[in-house]
Order: C-alpha cells, then sequence, then structure tokens
C-alpha cells in the first residue's frame, strides 16, 4: 500500500525494532515528509495496517515506555 500523498509506485519501507527477537512484532513505516507511520503486525503484513500521525506515534511509543499498556501483554 503506498503512503498517501506518494507516488503510486513508492512502497512503504518497512523497520522492525532491533530488539525483536521471537519475530512477534510490530513493524512502522514513515513517510518522506515524517507527518505520517504507518504500523502493522509482523506475523500479518497482510491484514493491514494503521495510520498515524507523527504526534501520534509519539505518543503512542510514550505510552509504551511508561507501560500504560503492559496490561493488555497478560
Amino acid at each position: 500500500m503506498p503512503l498517501p500523498c506518494a507516488e503510486e509506485t513508492e512502497q512503504p519501507h518497512w523497520r522492525k525494532a532491533s530488539y525483536c527477537a521471537n519475530g512477534e512484532c510490530i513493524e512502522a513505516a514513515f513517510d518522506s515528509s515524517g507527518g505520517i507511520v504507518l504500523v502493522r503486525d509482523s506475523k500479518r503484513p497482510a491484514g493491514g495496517n494503521l495510520t498515524l500521525t507523527s504526534s501520534q506515534w509519539r505518543s503512542l511509543l510514550s505510552g509504551i515506555k511508561s507501560g500504560q499498556y503492559s496490561h493488555l501483554s497478560r
């Protein structure tokens, strides 16, 4: 799926965290302007993705780092 406002031939460059040991991670792709972040499940890459603004992405990362979502991994 092309990034919003990208040329039709541009495909997202998906990145996985370097500390993702078991392969069950999220992947993120960033548009060239830094305004949009796509997020998907690495186990199901064809299952769709979330589209976040850079502000929403920073908020999500902050919540993860602070343990706000730790109850979801149980």
